[in-house]
């Protein structure tokens, strides 16, 4: 492979999108090549999962997997810095530490004892991109530092995610870089570079965000000290991998991904830490009923949110993907109980839990559900004792607000009398609570300012009231197979939406008297009768009247996002506040 002074390079078949996608990209076909090689993808301890092709890796939400970056530092303790490429297909033309790739699957550079494949992996691309020597650089001269996890987003086709190991070496070498890979390098102390770390550079020469994060994250003062004194760098050693969360807000010209890949980003992670809960139980049966809703798919709006809010506001860290687990285990639980309440016998194209497994068990699993959650959050990553207790107090805030929501539900069906201001008393409780709740926390986590946390509880409230509004238009808008429940289900379980508060309201007629006539009839109800429900709503301007109370919420989420500053992971906020308007649109 071009530019290695290897025998054996492992690699992998690139299918035909992943070329289209190279091909159609700046880069020259030499850096086209190296993306077919086999690195290693890790799970969130480091543990090797298998090979991936680096594309793969690297390509839309990308895989985790195992890096290295390299502090080479002079006699003088000056560091080696590289700026890259404008040829290389991700991050082209930042200053970077020495040296930062990735270890391939093999044999040699898979070993983990004493860092000893990452050291390997260090000397073969200190090599090919800057033409050091191996005999300059022995293997026995590198020293194993720390590891770091992080993800950073170049544009909404490239982003890294990796498990970095942080090496040190002190060596005098001589340097013939690679302009294939690398277009300049300089020697800089430690002034130098933190008068590069404050220097307003943007675009062409600004720092990759992976080396900012060692540089003004973990490089220490201690470390700068022990350059060159192995019994002091063996102590400043550790078996961490510090959380850097999401950077790519640290690159100037990053460029957000939309909804669905940044929860595919997170998603699996997510869906580990509540299945990881949920089959804790040793009673299967009610481990199988807890996952079963959870088994049968979702978006995992919830779940991603923390996380999504956190990105676009402050510093992100993996305790958000615990939180969010918490509350979409939360949600389940109220999902279950839910269709035991509304009597409903499908969610999301299967068999409700208390249909599959019997209503004892179904109310049971709903019960268990609500304690593990709280188990989950108590035991999130990155959280002090302090911020638990909120967590706690706010979790249990939301889920008395959703019950009393839940409650007032329950009383509407037997009402007659609901008015609008009722209405939403509920839906707040209901639904958009748990929005404001995604979306304060993921923002207070993040370390945002007591104005911003408000600017995006109100975003939270505003989506979540849109959304339930926007779930009630679904209802009586789309066929059974989309919704996985029968349609028009609402009208025949009398169920008070705004659009039958607005269609109430309205002087008697044909269109009313057919609303009132299979309004809470439930099972009885024929397709007939829904049918012509479902007719008086549109004919009596009920279903237009809740759109343009959607659409105002909808207008008010926005403006909530325009008083942020520029963030590229605002994008998929923004795509979160349109998703329900454009199901129906």
């Amino acid at each position: 492979m071009t530019g290695y002074q290897i025998d054996d390079v492992p690699s992998m078949e690139i299918d035909d999108e992943f070329k289209q996608i190279l091909k159609d990209s700046s880069a020259d076909s030499a850096q086209v090549d190296l993306m077919s090689e086999a690195i290693i993808a890790v799970d969130e301890s480091d543990n090797e999962l298998g090979a991936i092709s680096k594309v793969e890796a690297h390509h839309s939400s990308g895989d985790l997997h195992r890096a290295f970056s390299v502090l080479l530092f002079d006699s003088n303790n000056r560091l080696l810095l590289q700026k890259r490429a404008s040829h290389k297909v991700t991050f082209p033309n930042v200053w970077a530490n020495s040296c930062c790739s990735h270890p391939l699957f093999s044999e040699s550079e898979r070993e983990i004892k004493d860092a000893l494949g990452v050291k390997r992996a260090a000397i073969r691309k200190l090599k090919q991109e800057l033409g050091i020597e191996e005999g300059q650089v022995p293997l026995s001269d590198f020293h194993f530092i720390t590891k770091m996890v992080y993800s950073s987003r170049m544009n909404e086709e490239w982003i890294e995610r990796e498990i970095d190991h942080i090496l040190i070496i002190k060596a005098d070498v001589d340097v013939n870089f690679n302009e294939n890979e690398v277009s300049e390098v300089k020697w800089v102390d430690q002034q130098e570079l933190e008068e590069m770390l404050v220097a307003d550079v943007e675009g062409d020469g600004e720092i990759a965000p992976w080396f900012r994060c060692i540089a003004s994250r973990l490089m220490t003062q201690e470390w700068w000290d022990s350059v060159g004194d192995s019994d002091k760098l063996s102590k400043i050693s550790d078996d961490l991998i510090h959380d850097m969360g999401d950077v790519s807000h640290m690159l100037s010209y990053a460029e957000g991904a939309g909804l669905n890949v940044s929860i595919k980003e997170v998603k699996p992670l997510v869906e580990r830490r509540i299945s990881d809960s949920l089959r804790a139980s040793k009673h299967s049966t009610l481990s199988d009923a807890m996952m079963h809703l959870v088994d049968g798919g979702g978006k995992r709006l919830r779940a991603t949110l923390p996380w999504l809010v956190s990105k676009a506001v402050g510093d992100s860290h993996s305790g958000l993907l615990d939180i969010g687990a918490a509350i979409e285990i939360v949600h389940n639980f109220t999902l279950v109980h839910d269709d035991i309440m509304d009597d409903d016998d499908t969610r999301r194209g299967l068999n409700a839990v208390h249909i599959e497994y019997g209503l004892p068990t179904a109310i049971n699993a709903g019960d268990a559900m609500l304690a593990i959650a709280f188990e989950r959050l108590v035991l999130a990553k990155g959280l002090d004792n302090k911020d638990v207790a909120a967590m706690v107090n706010r979790l249990a805030w939301m889920v008395r607000r959703v019950s009393e929501g839940q409650q007032l539900d329950i009383e509407f069906e037997d009402r007659i009398a609901v008015s609008e201001e009722d209405y939403f008393e509920m839906i707040e409780g209901k639904t958009a609570v748990m929005f404001l709740t995604c979306a304060e926390i993921g923002s207070r986590m993040s370390g945002a300012d007591d104005e911003t946390i408000q600017c995006m509880a109100d975003w939270g409230l505003a989506v979540g009231l849109c959304f339930q509004l926007m779930d009630d238009l679904i209802d009586v808008l789309s066929d059974s197979d989309t919704l996985g429940k029968p349609a028009g289900s609402d009208l025949a379980q009398g169920k008070r939406t705004l659009m039958v508060i607005h269609a109430l309201s309205q002087d008697d007629s044909q269109g009313l008297a057919d609303l009132k006539a299979v309004l809470g009839k439930g099972d009885s109800a024929t397709q007939e009768e829904i049918d012509l429900g479902l007719k008086a709503l549109a004919d009596l301007g009920s279903i237009d009247y809740a759109r343009e109370r959607a659409e105002m919420y909808h207008s008010k989420a926005h403006s909530c996002l325009d008083r942020l500053p520029v963030n590229p992971a605002i994008k998929a906020l923004r795509e979160l506040t349109d998703y329900q308007l454009k199901r129906i649109s």
